[in-house]
């Protein structure tokens, strides 16, 4: 038994150069998937305060245009809109940056 030819040498490198490829392509896919639920989390978060402020203004019309509720209760209500806003804009923040920091190294 003597040393390994040149030929079995570059068929040794070739293998392993073809599995490093095959490896290097399964893992630009799965990152592309990444990207994919990353982009599709976004939009649904950006759909969600839309939706979600999009409701708060019509029960801030309805307060304001009821002559059934007294002017404390309508304050108390326009109190809790504005926080309620608040919440809305610090939990889509907070998703937002949750979903843009998804794999990056710390």
């Amino acid at each position: 038994m003597g040393s390994p030819s040149e030929r079995d040498c570059r068929e040794k490198l070739n293998k392993i150069r073809e599995k490093l490829i095959k490896h290097s392509r399964k893992i630009k896919k799965d990152f592309a998937k990444i990207e994919k639920m990353k982009l599709e989390s976004l939009k649904k978060s950006e759909e969600l305060k839309r939706s979600v402020a999009r409701d708060v203004n019509k029960i801030e019309e309805k307060i304001t245009k009821s002559k059934d509720l007294a002017p404390e209760s309508k304050e108390r209500l326009r109190s809790q809109i504005v926080t309620l806003r608040k919440a809305i804009r610090e939990e889509y923040t907070e998703l937002k940056t949750q979903i843009s920091e998804t794999l990056i190294p710390a």
